[in-house]
């Protein structure tokens, strides 16, 4: 594994617990039966019923469950053995069946077998990972012929910006650039403060023309994008929660993208 992404991985290690008892995640409310898809998800991906799926850096599986509940043969799949760990435990907890293999995503290959009618994918995954050229020859590796990749996230134009300012959107970042940032932190989008032994992470800009010529170059044929005026955490600190549960830029703003969805699927 390379360095930098095993120095996410340890990271992410580190991050687990604290997930899991935040407010954010809410593991509580999900054992009530919460779902934790939002309504765009469920829109895009449609219905799972009787469906296969697959679940690319799923954390500790609260999608993927989510999926489960609605009729999917679920597997998800992370590079965080402590994620996948407890994945396991609360699918065995709650009577909810469900594959969690603890894996690199460029490994899963040689990790897991059969296809997918479905491949998903959402909500801060693409900055963690080096190469989407790879990324996406293992999603067509795992699609069955006829099945469809889904993802939701944040919007490439949302990664320039400087997520300390306090005030407005300010440019800090190359929209282009090629080198990994490194940050080092102890805090998270779910908590305000972790103990680490780990605080050192490395992120990757990706342009939304290289997301997508990643999928067709791996074969995919891509049926839609689209993009949103909101994000899913509160990435900047001036950012309002809406009903909905997305966050938006004050004032009624709707003049930047933040957040984009996209679906292909791979040829019969």
């Amino acid at each position: 594994m390379d360095e930098k992404v095993k120095a996410n991985m340890l990271h992410w290690d580190d991050m687990v617990e604290p997930h899991v008892r935040s407010e954010f995640y809410d593991v509580e409310g999900f054992k009530k039966g919460r779902n934790t898809l939002d309504k765009i998800t469920l829109e895009g991906v449609g219905d799972v019923k009787g469906k296969t799926l697959l679940h690319l850096q799923c954390h500790f599986g609260l999608d993927t469950l989510s999926f489960a509940r609605l009729g999917a043969t679920v597997t998800g799949i992370d590079f965080s053995p402590k994620a996948i760990k407890y994945a396991r435990a609360l699918a065995a907890e709650l009577g909810i069946p469900a594959t969690f293999v603890r894996s690199d995503v460029y490994d899963l290959p040689g990790q897991l077998s059969g296809q997918f009618d479905i491949v998903f994918t959402s909500q801060g995954v693409l900055c963690w990972l080096p190469d989407l050229k790879r990324w996406a020859q293992v999603i067509a590796h795992f699609l069955k012929p006829g099945g469809f990749f889904f993802i939701l996230e944040s919007h490439p134009v949302a990664h320039i910006f400087d997520n300390d300012n306090p005030k407005d959107l300010i440019i800090r970042y190359s929209y282009f650039l090629t080198e990994p940032m490194r940050f080092e932190g102890e805090t998270s989008y779910a908590v305000s403060h972790i103990e680490t032994q780990n605080p050192v992470t490395y992120e990757w800009m990706h342009p939304f023309s290289e997301i997508v010529n990643s999928l067709v170059s791996a074969g995919l044929i891509v049926e839609h994008i689209r993009e949103y005026p909101f994000i899913f955490d509160k990435r900047f600190s001036f950012l309002e929660k809406s009903q909905d549960g997305f966050w938006r830029l004050p004032d009624g703003r709707e003049d930047v993208p933040l957040t984009f969805t996209l679906r292909a699927v791979k040829p019969l």
